[in-house]
């Protein structure tokens, strides 16, 4: 394989269904959180229950929450049983999700979409651990770079066809045996997560990188949470203005994620890190002061 070309990976087995099982379990779950901060920031008369302005960050908080309470178990679950066994009952778990989730759109009960998002939440959850072990153990560090680079019931078979798709995908993947298959899992989250954080604390590498993910997680959700109050209440505008940033942002990502690749020179180099810390933070502050600006040219 070239190792200037991270696309090859996606002609090899150990790569590709893991990819698809990746690509079409993000795309579900941000077209399902977006039609529902849509539909519930645009047609609140028909999607009562929540106010319009906060329905993204109220959606955006049930989604993260299982993250927070959950993450330290997922992470012993992927230790101690097979990666791909562990996709496979994540994509299964997805399907009956959205068929729930179909229903909520259809016969249009914000509760049980609700409940949607956070079971969503807690798929992306267990899922999270076995994405971050499953790369290392079946691509090379030169590999590994390279890589991270509508009416309710359209949503509702859309999202269910993508959970079905991740399913199919999920059954390619090759099997990625368990580290430690004797594991005792402890079920408490809050003393596995403090234990798992003193663990952390003694490797500055480790701890400092758990500070830089989560710091990047946190600064594109609440991005991602207040796109669609942002669109209608600053910017003025409709579901395609949503769209277009939502649009925008995602392009971004892609470039980054290639211009990262192609810097690092197929290394995992962290001196790009800080920079694109900068970045965020300069871009950040730019765009409240243009919000502001724009705000003030706009007649009430």
């Amino acid at each position: 394989m070239g190792e200037g070309s991270q696309f090859a990976l996606l002609t090899e087995r150990r790569f590709l269904p893991f990819f698809l099982t990746q690509f079409f379990g993000a795309a579900n779950d941000n077209v399902f959180k977006f039609a529902f901060t849509i539909l519930a920031t645009y047609s609140a008369a028909e999607w009562g229950g929540l106010e319009p302005k906060s329905a993204g960050a109220v959606i955006g908080g049930i989604f993260i929450l299982p993250f927070v309470l959950f993450s330290a178990t997922a992470g012993q679950l992927a230790d101690k049983y097979d990666k791909s066994a562990i996709i496979r009952f994540v994509k299964n778990l997805e399907i009956a999700i959205m068929l729930a989730i179909a229903a909520g759109f259809v016969l249009k009960i914000v509760s049980l979409l609700l409940a949607g998002v956070f079971l969503m939440g807690l798929h992306s959850t267990l899922f999270g651990p076995v994405k971050y072990a499953y790369l290392p153990q079946h691509l090379r560090d030169s590999e590994l770079v390279g890589v991270p680079g509508v009416g309710p019931d359209l949503v509702a078979v859309v999202s269910l066809v993508l959970a079905i798709a991740g399913r199919i995908a999920a059954g390619f993947v090759p099997a990625s045996p368990a580290p430690e298959p004797g594991l005792a899992i402890n079920w408490n989250p809050f003393t596995e997560t403090w234990k798992n954080l003193g663990h952390a604390r003694t490797n500055r590498s480790v701890f400092l990188s758990l500070l830089g993910i989560s710091w990047l997680w946190f600064f594109g959700s609440i991005f991602l949470t207040t796109f669609t109050g942002y669109a209608k209440e600053t910017l003025g505008g409709d579901q395609n203005v949503v769209t277009l940033l939502l649009a925008v942002f995602s392009i971004g990502i892609g470039v980054g994620s290639l211009l990262c690749e192609r810097l690092s020179g197929h290394t995992v180099e962290i001196g790009l890190v800080p920079f694109g810390s900068i970045g965020l933070s300069l871009f950040g502050i730019e765009l409240y002061f243009a919000s502001v600006a724009y705000s003030s040219t706009v007649p009430v």
